[in-house]
């Protein structure tokens, strides 16, 4: 880890190892921070973590919505969303979308068209509103499929948009209130929540960034992130996003991973076993797919988990420099949270190093 901050694989890091109640590892590398300013990486360092947002809030806040009832995985998206069912999308179904075999494009630059209809119409402060939020669902409704749905995977971060907004659509909350009443207040994760960029304006509020790891200098907000979403398209959509916008911290993901990993060895969890054995199983029906329902599953080559972590693992990697990885065979998981994209984004040596990484622990736990 020390080798890979002044390599430049990131400007810090914060890197938490568990085997089953044998082992715990907690440890902070490098700074939090290199502009304005120099700061130390610290243990209890909250990281904005991307798309770990898909696995860690929006497939839990899924999983809680099966279990009572309130939606099936195999509920057709169109029975929730009329308008979706244009252009080959009639079919699609909410286990689609989760395993990431919809059909659907992987991204859009909605950011772009949210900010040109701030101009077009003269919406004044459009961007980062429900209102904003609304229109993007819009777009995504009359998007066109690239393959058949349940035929090939593609990584997409829109068909996780639409399960934040069926989550909702069903609870009556926004999502990040329900993943915080449901999900996050009760595990006592005190560091993990979405940052809602509307209450911040209403209220006058800024983000204690004493405590936040700080990304981009983003050149079209032109601003340091800090304690503000860096996806584009979340931003756009106000910070709370079923793709992204989840903010946390490595204690508190190793608590959350630990009571999903009790759900799963065990009966009587707060998720059923049954369920999320089914959601932490690969999908069988699509060919050469690592996926299983809002978790991957390590690739026969190439894998970011390495050479050691079993077919029974599954995880999630997070752009911003974040991922988590749990194999289930061998009761363990490593959770790695930097900034990578601090100060520019334009840094992928990280694809490299993460193999490298969890090859050298689990070495050594063996």
């Amino acid at each position: 880890m020390h080798s890979a901050v002044a390599e430049g694989v990131f400007p810090g890091a914060v890197l938490l190892v568990r085997q089953a109640e044998s082992f715990f590892y907690l440890r902070a590398f490098g700074n939090r921070c290199l502009i304005p300013q120099v700061a130390p990486m610290r243990e209890d360092t909250i990281f904005d973590v991307a798309s770990l947002t898909k696995a860690l809030a929006t497939s839990v806040a899924m999983m809680i919505l099966v279990k009572e009832g309130k939606i099936r995985l195999d509920d057709r998206v169109a029975r929730f969303f009329p308008n979706f069912s244009v252009h080959g999308k009639a079919h699609v179904t909410f286990r689609h979308l989760l395993a990431h075999c919809s059909g659907l494009p992987a991204w859009k630059p909605y950011y772009k068209e949210v900010l040109a209809e701030e101009r077009r119409r003269g919406r004044i402060n459009f961007l980062g509103t429900s209102a904003a939020k609304a229109f993007v669902y819009q777009c995504i409704e009359r998007e066109r499929v690239e393959a058949e749905p349940g035929t090939r995977a593609v990584y997409s971060d829109l068909g996780f948009m639409l399960l934040g907004a069926v989550i909702e659509q069903l609870s009556g909350m926004t999502l990040d209130r329900f993943c915080f009443e449901r999900i996050f207040r009760p595990l006592g994760l005190r560091s993990t929540g979405f940052v809602d960029l509307a209450l911040l304006r209403w209220r006058r509020l800024e983000p204690i960034t004493e405590m936040i790891a700080p990304t981009e200098q983003c050149p079209w907000r032109q601003k340091l992130l800090w304690g503000e979403v860096h996806d584009d398209n979340a931003y756009a959509m106000g910070g709370v996003a079923g793709h992204a916008g989840l903010f946390s911290c490595a204690r508190d993901i190793d608590t959350l991973l630990c009571r999903l990993e009790d759900c799963y060895y065990t009966v009587g969890g707060m998720i059923p076993q049954r369920l999320i054995r089914e959601f932490w199983s690969r999908d069988p029906s699509v060919s050469d797919s690592t996926w299983c329902l809002g978790w991957d599953t390590p690739s026969l080559e190439g894998s970011s988990a390495g050479r050691y972590f079993s077919a029974q693992s599954v995880g999630h990697l997070g752009f911003t420099g974040c991922s988590v990885w749990v194999d289930l065979a061998e009761h363990c998981h490593v959770v790695l949270l930097s900034n990578r994209v601090h100060p520019r984004r334009d840094n992928d040596k990280i694809k490299a190093f993460r193999p490298l990484l969890h090859d050298l622990i689990r070495e050594a736990l063996a």
